[in-house]
Protein backbone atom coordinates (compact mmCIF):
# COMPACT_ATOMS: atom_id res chain seq x y z
CA UNK A 1 0.00 0.00 0.00
CA UNK A 2 2.88 2.55 0.88
CA UNK A 3 4.73 2.14 -2.82
CA UNK A 4 1.32 2.77 -4.32
CA UNK A 5 0.84 5.50 -2.24
CA UNK A 6 4.07 6.99 -2.93
CA UNK A 7 3.38 5.78 -6.94
CA UNK A 8 0.13 8.09 -6.88
CA UNK A 9 1.67 10.79 -5.23
CA UNK A 10 4.52 10.61 -7.85
CA UNK A 11 2.05 10.95 -10.60
CA UNK A 12 0.12 13.70 -9.10
CA UNK A 13 3.82 15.53 -8.69
CA UNK A 14 4.69 14.41 -12.30
CA UNK A 15 0.93 15.36 -13.86
CA UNK A 16 1.57 18.81 -11.77
CA UNK A 17 4.87 19.51 -13.36
CA UNK A 18 3.64 19.19 -16.90
CA UNK A 19 0.56 20.99 -16.37
CA UNK A 20 3.30 24.25 -15.37
CA UNK A 21 5.37 23.28 -18.66
CA UNK A 22 2.07 23.53 -20.24
CA UNK A 23 0.94 26.61 -18.50
CA UNK A 24 4.26 28.40 -19.01
CA UNK A 25 3.81 27.26 -22.87
CA UNK A 26 0.33 28.90 -23.15
CA UNK A 27 1.40 32.03 -21.68
CA UNK A 28 4.54 33.05 -23.00
CA UNK A 29 3.68 31.85 -26.26
CA UNK A 30 0.32 33.57 -26.88
CA UNK A 31 0.89 37.11 -28.96
CA UNK A 32 -1.01 38.78 -26.93
CA UNK A 33 1.57 38.20 -24.04
CA UNK A 34 4.66 38.44 -26.65
CA UNK A 35 2.61 41.73 -27.61
CA UNK A 36 2.61 42.95 -23.89
CA UNK A 37 6.31 42.20 -23.28
CA UNK A 38 7.70 44.46 -26.11
CA UNK A 39 5.48 47.38 -24.74
CA UNK A 40 7.13 46.23 -21.31
CA UNK A 41 10.62 46.64 -23.54
CA UNK A 42 10.12 49.64 -25.12
CA UNK A 43 8.77 51.88 -22.63
CA UNK A 44 12.24 52.61 -20.89
CA UNK A 45 13.83 52.86 -24.05
CA UNK A 46 11.24 55.80 -24.62
CA UNK A 47 12.15 56.98 -21.75
CA UNK A 48 15.82 56.98 -22.08
CA UNK A 49 15.19 58.68 -25.62
CA UNK A 50 13.23 61.36 -24.47
CA UNK A 51 15.42 62.42 -21.35
CA UNK A 52 18.69 61.85 -23.81
CA UNK A 53 16.85 65.11 -25.84
CA UNK A 54 15.63 67.17 -23.61
CA UNK A 55 18.57 66.88 -21.21
CA UNK A 56 18.92 66.53 -17.37
CA UNK A 57 16.81 70.11 -16.95
CA UNK A 58 13.63 69.40 -14.54
CA UNK A 59 13.57 67.21 -12.24
CA UNK A 60 16.38 65.85 -10.21
CA UNK A 61 15.84 62.29 -10.86
CA UNK A 62 15.74 63.28 -14.79
CA UNK A 63 19.59 64.80 -13.91
CA UNK A 64 20.79 61.82 -12.44
CA UNK A 65 19.24 59.74 -15.57
CA UNK A 66 21.19 62.24 -17.74
CA UNK A 67 24.59 61.88 -15.34
CA UNK A 68 24.06 57.73 -14.74
CA UNK A 69 22.33 56.00 -17.55
CA UNK A 70 21.64 52.85 -14.29
CA UNK A 71 19.21 55.62 -12.85
CA UNK A 72 16.75 55.14 -15.89
CA UNK A 73 15.98 51.84 -14.34
CA UNK A 74 14.65 53.54 -11.64
CA UNK A 75 12.17 56.06 -13.55
CA UNK A 76 11.02 53.10 -15.99
CA UNK A 77 9.51 51.44 -12.44
CA UNK A 78 8.09 54.62 -11.38
CA UNK A 79 6.55 55.48 -15.65
CA UNK A 80 4.96 51.54 -15.34
CA UNK A 81 4.37 50.54 -11.95
CA UNK A 82 1.22 52.82 -11.38
CA UNK A 83 -0.67 51.11 -14.79
CA UNK A 84 1.20 49.44 -17.23
CA UNK A 85 2.43 46.58 -14.88
CA UNK A 86 -0.70 46.01 -13.14
CA UNK A 87 -2.56 46.04 -16.77
CA UNK A 88 -0.34 43.24 -18.51
CA UNK A 89 -0.23 40.84 -15.32
CA UNK A 90 -4.42 41.59 -14.90
CA UNK A 91 -4.52 40.05 -18.13
CA UNK A 92 -2.86 36.97 -18.00
CA UNK A 93 -4.03 36.54 -14.23
CA UNK A 94 -7.60 37.06 -15.39
CA UNK A 95 -7.28 34.87 -17.93
CA UNK A 96 -6.03 32.10 -15.90
CA UNK A 97 -9.13 30.62 -14.70
CA UNK A 98 -11.70 31.96 -16.67
CA UNK A 99 -10.21 31.98 -20.02
CA UNK A 100 -10.24 28.14 -19.75
CA UNK A 101 -13.69 27.74 -18.19
CA UNK A 102 -14.68 30.16 -21.56
CA UNK A 103 -13.08 28.02 -24.11
CA UNK A 104 -14.38 24.63 -22.43
CA UNK A 105 -10.91 23.71 -21.58
CA UNK A 106 -11.35 23.68 -17.52
CA UNK A 107 -13.16 20.60 -17.13
CA UNK A 108 -10.31 18.77 -18.83
CA UNK A 109 -7.39 20.16 -17.17
CA UNK A 110 -9.49 18.79 -14.00
CA UNK A 111 -9.10 15.28 -15.23
CA UNK A 112 -5.39 15.47 -14.44
CA UNK A 113 -4.12 13.65 -11.35
CA UNK A 114 -2.81 16.65 -10.00
CA UNK A 115 -5.93 17.97 -8.47
CA UNK A 116 -7.83 21.37 -8.10
CA UNK A 117 -5.79 22.48 -5.71
CA UNK A 118 -2.49 21.95 -7.61
CA UNK A 119 -4.16 23.12 -10.66
CA UNK A 120 -4.39 26.34 -9.57
CA UNK A 121 -1.05 26.12 -7.82
CA UNK A 122 -0.19 25.88 -11.08
CA UNK A 123 -2.20 28.88 -12.40
CA UNK A 124 -0.63 31.16 -9.51
CA UNK A 125 2.88 30.13 -10.25
CA UNK A 126 2.61 30.76 -13.89
CA UNK A 127 1.00 34.03 -13.23
CA UNK A 128 4.22 34.71 -10.54
CA UNK A 129 6.65 33.65 -12.97
CA UNK A 130 5.10 35.79 -15.83
CA UNK A 131 5.46 38.65 -13.21
CA UNK A 132 8.97 38.23 -12.44
CA UNK A 133 9.96 38.35 -15.87
CA UNK A 134 7.96 41.82 -16.63
CA UNK A 135 10.34 43.39 -14.25
CA UNK A 136 13.12 41.61 -15.53
CA UNK A 137 12.41 42.96 -19.12
CA UNK A 138 12.21 46.65 -17.64
CA UNK A 139 15.78 45.84 -15.86
CA UNK A 140 17.41 44.53 -18.88
CA UNK A 141 15.56 47.06 -21.10
CA UNK A 142 16.58 49.86 -18.90
CA UNK A 143 19.93 48.98 -18.51
CA UNK A 144 20.84 48.58 -22.26
CA UNK A 145 19.37 51.83 -22.86
CA UNK A 146 21.18 53.41 -20.05
CA UNK A 147 24.48 51.90 -21.24
CA UNK A 148 24.04 53.07 -24.73
CA UNK A 149 22.98 56.93 -24.21
CA UNK A 150 24.17 57.70 -20.88
CA UNK A 151 27.73 57.47 -18.70
CA UNK A 152 27.06 54.57 -16.39
CA UNK A 153 29.16 54.79 -13.50
CA UNK A 154 29.07 55.68 -9.40
CA UNK A 155 25.63 55.78 -8.56
CA UNK A 156 24.10 59.27 -6.43
CA UNK A 157 21.21 57.88 -4.64
CA UNK A 158 18.03 59.92 -3.82
CA UNK A 159 19.27 60.98 0.00
CA UNK A 160 22.41 62.29 -1.85
CA UNK A 161 24.67 59.91 -0.85
CA UNK A 162 27.08 58.64 -4.11
CA UNK A 163 27.51 54.30 -3.83
CA UNK A 164 29.78 52.03 -6.52
CA UNK A 165 28.46 51.01 -9.19
CA UNK A 166 27.65 47.09 -7.85
CA UNK A 167 25.70 48.48 -4.85
CA UNK A 168 23.65 50.23 -7.45
CA UNK A 169 22.96 47.56 -9.79
CA UNK A 170 21.87 45.53 -6.72
CA UNK A 171 19.39 47.87 -5.56
CA UNK A 172 18.05 47.97 -9.04
CA UNK A 173 17.55 44.75 -8.25
CA UNK A 174 15.91 44.77 -5.08
CA UNK A 175 13.54 47.68 -6.65
CA UNK A 176 12.66 44.29 -9.62
CA UNK A 177 11.74 41.88 -6.60
CA UNK A 178 9.92 44.61 -4.71
CA UNK A 179 7.83 45.33 -8.02
CA UNK A 180 7.34 41.89 -8.65
CA UNK A 181 6.19 40.97 -5.37
CA UNK A 182 3.58 43.98 -6.13
CA UNK A 183 2.75 43.01 -8.99
CA UNK A 184 2.06 39.21 -7.94
CA UNK A 185 -0.29 40.55 -5.09
CA UNK A 186 -2.04 42.05 -7.92
CA UNK A 187 -2.19 38.81 -9.95
CA UNK A 188 -3.76 37.16 -7.09
CA UNK A 189 -6.78 39.63 -6.64
CA UNK A 190 -7.38 38.98 -10.58
CA UNK A 191 -6.81 35.36 -9.98
CA UNK A 192 -9.96 35.54 -7.73
CA UNK A 193 -11.95 37.58 -9.52
CA UNK A 194 -11.18 34.91 -12.05
CA UNK A 195 -12.13 32.36 -10.05
CA UNK A 196 -15.66 33.40 -10.10
CA UNK A 197 -16.31 33.69 -13.71
CA UNK A 198 -16.39 32.21 -16.73
CA UNK A 199 -15.76 35.62 -18.93
CA UNK A 200 -11.84 35.98 -18.88
CA UNK A 201 -12.54 39.73 -20.05
CA UNK A 202 -14.51 39.98 -17.43
CA UNK A 203 -11.98 39.24 -14.69
CA UNK A 204 -9.42 41.50 -16.30
CA UNK A 205 -11.74 44.60 -16.74
CA UNK A 206 -12.76 44.32 -12.86
CA UNK A 207 -9.05 43.86 -11.85
CA UNK A 208 -8.21 46.91 -13.53
CA UNK A 209 -11.12 48.84 -11.99
CA UNK A 210 -10.35 48.12 -8.58
CA UNK A 211 -6.95 48.98 -8.61
CA UNK A 212 -7.80 52.33 -10.73
CA UNK A 213 -10.55 53.38 -8.01
CA UNK A 214 -8.14 52.41 -5.19
CA UNK A 215 -5.46 54.67 -6.41
CA UNK A 216 -8.04 57.14 -6.90
CA UNK A 217 -8.98 56.69 -3.15
CA UNK A 218 -5.54 56.89 -1.93
CA UNK A 219 -5.23 60.60 -3.37
CA UNK A 220 -8.32 61.61 -1.28
CA UNK A 221 -6.61 63.15 1.87
CA UNK A 222 -9.64 62.35 3.57
CA UNK A 223 -9.11 58.90 3.08
CA UNK A 224 -6.17 58.48 4.96
CA UNK A 225 -7.19 56.30 7.56
CA UNK A 226 -7.79 53.43 4.59
CA UNK A 227 -4.80 54.17 2.34
CA UNK A 228 -2.43 51.87 4.14
CA UNK A 229 -4.91 48.75 3.04
CA UNK A 230 -4.95 49.71 -0.48
CA UNK A 231 -2.93 47.53 -2.92
CA UNK A 232 -1.55 50.47 -4.90
CA UNK A 233 -0.44 52.35 -1.47
CA UNK A 234 2.13 50.14 -1.48
CA UNK A 235 3.38 49.75 -5.12
CA UNK A 236 6.21 52.60 -5.00
CA UNK A 237 7.65 52.23 -1.86
CA UNK A 238 10.40 50.49 -3.38
CA UNK A 239 12.35 54.51 -3.76
CA UNK A 240 13.18 53.35 -0.18
CA UNK A 241 16.22 50.73 -2.28
CA UNK A 242 17.88 54.04 -3.55
CA UNK A 243 18.04 55.65 0.17
CA UNK A 244 21.23 55.64 2.21
CA UNK A 245 20.83 53.54 5.07
CA UNK A 246 17.63 51.53 2.84
CA UNK A 247 14.20 52.24 3.94
CA UNK A 248 13.68 48.60 5.34
CA UNK A 249 10.69 50.02 7.00
CA UNK A 250 8.54 51.36 4.44
CA UNK A 251 9.65 49.00 1.92
CA UNK A 252 9.09 45.95 4.73
CA UNK A 253 5.79 47.43 5.21
CA UNK A 254 4.73 46.86 1.60
CA UNK A 255 5.74 44.02 1.71
CA UNK A 256 3.63 42.67 4.52
CA UNK A 257 0.99 44.24 2.70
CA UNK A 258 1.85 42.31 -0.77
CA UNK A 259 2.13 39.25 1.59
CA UNK A 260 -1.46 39.77 3.11
CA UNK A 261 -3.32 40.25 0.18
CA UNK A 262 -1.52 37.10 -1.50
CA UNK A 263 -2.63 35.09 1.69
CA UNK A 264 -6.25 36.50 1.52
CA UNK A 265 -7.34 35.95 -1.95
CA UNK A 266 -5.21 33.25 -2.71
CA UNK A 267 -7.71 32.05 0.08
CA UNK A 268 -10.54 33.45 -1.89
CA UNK A 269 -9.32 31.90 -4.82
CA UNK A 270 -8.82 28.20 -3.51
CA UNK A 271 -12.10 28.18 -1.38
CA UNK A 272 -14.35 29.46 -4.68
CA UNK A 273 -11.94 27.31 -7.23
CA UNK A 274 -11.64 23.73 -5.19
CA UNK A 275 -15.83 24.00 -4.62
CA UNK A 276 -16.59 25.49 -8.15
CA UNK A 277 -19.12 23.19 -10.30
CA UNK A 278 -17.24 22.97 -13.60
CA UNK A 279 -19.76 22.56 -16.38
CA UNK A 280 -17.71 24.23 -18.95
Amino acid sequence: MARSGAGARAAAWGATLRLLRSELGLIFRRPRTVAMLTVVAVVPVLCGVAIRLVGGDGEAIMAQVAGNGLALGYVAFSVMVPLILPLVVAVVAGDALAGEAGLGTLRYLLTAPAGRTRLLGVKFTGMALFALATSLVVVVSALVTGLLLFPVGPVTLLSGTTVPLLDGLLRIGLIALYVTLGMVALGTLALAVSAFTDTAIGAIVASIVVILVSQVLALVPQLDAVSPFLLPTWFQRFDGALREPLATGDMGQGVLAFAAYIAIFGSIAWARFTSKDVTA
